[in-house]
């Protein structure tokens, strides 16, 4: 009997190695911030009303996020130029990536809603693994939310 494979990244395991492109056209490898706290979300569309509310969110509680010593990343498949352009028009204070093709994405086993692709986010610890793991598609400002919660603990 062959084994499942496992298609979802959960709580204890590791992070997917990847490297992308930020809104700044710099390369990110994930690797180089090892030993740093990570929250990595994903998210469907730039300028969407609920992605740009869940930026929104993360943008106004960096503070808090950057005091318990973690590292906001944003992702989805739009291009770096769109990124630069949510990042600007809505004064984004963190990194997002340009997953064209949603490789990484699939990488971490993030399923579609209907047309679009899903919203998850995960906290990532020093070591690299994933320590908490929120999905819900309609109301980014729970990621947000769940996710200080959880640093709150």
């Amino acid at each position: 009997m062959q084994a499942k494979k496992k298609v979802t990244v959960d709580v204890g395991d590791q992070v997917p190695a990847f490297t992308l492109r930020d809104q700044n056209g710099n390369e990110f490898n994930i690797e180089d911030y090892r030993g740093k706290k990570l929250i990595v979300y994903f998210y469907p569309k730039n300028e969407s009303g609920v992605c740009t509310k869940e930026a929104c969110a993360f943008r106004d509680n960096y503070k808090v996020f950057e005091d318990k010593g973690a590292m906001v990343i944003g992702i989805n498949s739009g291009t770096v130029e769109s990124h630069k352009k949510f990042a600007e028009h809505h004064r984004l204070n963190f990194t997002l990536l340009s997953d064209s093709g949603n490789r990484v994405l699939k990488s971490f086993g993030i399923r579609n809603i209907l047309f679009l692709t899903g919203r998850e986010t995960f906290v990532v610890n020093e070591q690299g693994r994933v320590v908490f793991r929120y999905r819900g598609f309609l109301n980014g400002d729970a990621h947000v939310a769940n996710t200080l919660e959880y640093l709150n603990n």
